[in-house]
């Protein structure tokens, strides 16, 4: 399966770096609160590790995953995608490495593997859609994200060969918001319009609402990367005025679509219907926090562990939690399809592998969203006790206890799907 590469390899990696650097942030988390905390490398580490490794990994291995091949179903040519597999995470390790040691230029030569593994899977699914996706309309709008993420990169990469010192503070809000906005965030909304109505087995959403939802909330993105770089509060707060009224829209055409819907649920459609809700909870914070801003100083005290809290609102309860919905679906399916060919005979056996990926659903899905939720809840005690309270620690640990188990549950899941081969789905049900 490796010297192929196929799309699973690059989602399973991907989970596990997101794994690791989860881990790590719980630990960051823990320091922090305990007035131990770590060095600012580990946070560096911590949010590479996440957003390269593993989100950045999971979007192109999805995109290969839920496209069609570029060569005919009978042909006997297959895909590898080793060199971008290779390319991708030997580069960040190297990154990590480059952090450690604070030497930026190991950093920027890692972030020009990252980069040539980005394109060549970029150019592949271009490749693919022009052969096979029918409308203009989606092709533009993932190349758009696609060039936020080289524009996210060329900025990660002027600042670690420090080529524009002068322009640091910029070049950095650009390095992160066009790379967790403008690129991941805005693949996976619109992937979510494609992806829910087929983990629910029903037509796709409204295009009445489908397209201005999706202008709007594109309108929203570039107005909101624009405030960043020009620190205007002001246009922050337009822009996260025009990002909740599409995601309004957005979340009520997705949530028609599910109560159109005769499917019972599953763990895949739990973890992508509370991720809209996180990531609409996520941009109303938002605005809450740029109105907090306007006054000097602020009305509600606003430090790391509030920052925290909000950023993770939508990295835990809207990228993670949507990640984990997508790979509950792609990831029997892809395995099925793998290991038999024959559709008659493949369909008792996606359905057991579908039905293990189910179990103890309410203990995940519960564990991660009250995690996120409770980091949330850890910031605003911070308002009324000490830092060194029994309450913080009490729900810190209960946070750690509940994001981890939601990930060890999924990722022993995951491992067992694996290793099930489709003679024991015949020996489950006898």
């Amino acid at each position: 399966m490796l010297r192929r590469c196929p799309p699973i390899v690059l989602l399973l990696t991907g989970f596990s770096w997101l794994v690791l650097a989860s881990i790590l942030g719980l630990a960051i988390l823990i320091g922090l609160v305990h007035g131990t905390p770590l060095p600012s490398w580990v946070r560096q580490i911590h949010v590479h590790a996440a957003l390269v490794g593993g989100v950045t990994q999971m979007i192109l291995g999805g995109f290969l995953a839920l496209m069609p091949l570029s060569h005919p179903p009978g042909s006997t040519r297959q895909d590898s995608q080793l060199p971008a597999f290779l390319a991708l995470n030997t580069g960040t390790v190297a990154m990590l490495i480059g952090f450690w040691l604070h030497h930026y230029q190991l950093v920027g030569a890692a972030g020009v593997l990252v980069g040539a593994a980005c394109v060549r899977v970029a150019y592949v699914a271009w490749s693919r859609s022009s052969q096979h996706v029918p409308s203009n309309w989606n092709r533009w709008y993932y190349a758009v994200a696609f060039l936020a993420l080289f524009g996210g990169l060329a900025c990660g990469e002027t600042l670690a060969f420090g080529l524009m010192p002068e322009s640091y503070g910029h070049l950095r809000l650009a390095h992160i918001h066009l790379g967790l906005i403008g690129f991941a965030i805005v693949v996976i909304i619109g992937a979510l319009l494609i992806l829910l109505p087929t983990v629910l087995n029903t037509s796709g959403s409204s295009p009445t609402l489908k397209q201005p939802a999706v202008i709007l909330m594109l309108l929203g993105v570039a107005a909101l990367i624009g405030g960043f770089l020009n620190t205007s509060v002001m246009i922050q707060l337009a822009a996260g005025g025009v990002l909740f009224a599409g995601g309004a829209l957005y979340t009520v055409n997705l949530f028609r679509t599910w109560m159109g819907s005769a499917h019972n649920g599953n763990a895949a459609s739990d973890h992508l219907l509370i991720g809209l809700f996180f990531l609409l909870f996520t941009i109303l914070l938002g605005i809450l926090v740029g109105v907090n801003s306007l006054s000097s100083p602020p009305v509600m005290p606003f430090g790391t562990l509030h920052l925290i809290a909000y950023t993770h609102m939508a990295l835990l309860g809207f990228i993670l939690q949507t990640s984990m919905g997508m790979l509950s679906h792609v990831i029997p399916l892809t395995i099925a399809t793998s290991r038999v060919p024959n559709s008659k005979k493949r369909e008792p056996y996606l359905e057991w592998l579908t039905r293990i990926m189910d179990r103890w659903r309410t203990i995940q899905v519960g564990g991660l969203s009250l995690g996120t939720m409770g980091l949330g809840i850890l910031a605003t005690l911070t308002w009324n006790v000490p830092l060194g309270s029994i309450y913080i620690r009490v729900m810190t640990w209960a946070c750690f206890g509940l994001l981890l188990s939601s990930l060890i549950l999924f990722s022993v899941k995951l491992v067992l799907l694996l290793s099930l081969q489709p003679k024991d789905s015949h020996s489950s049900v006898a």
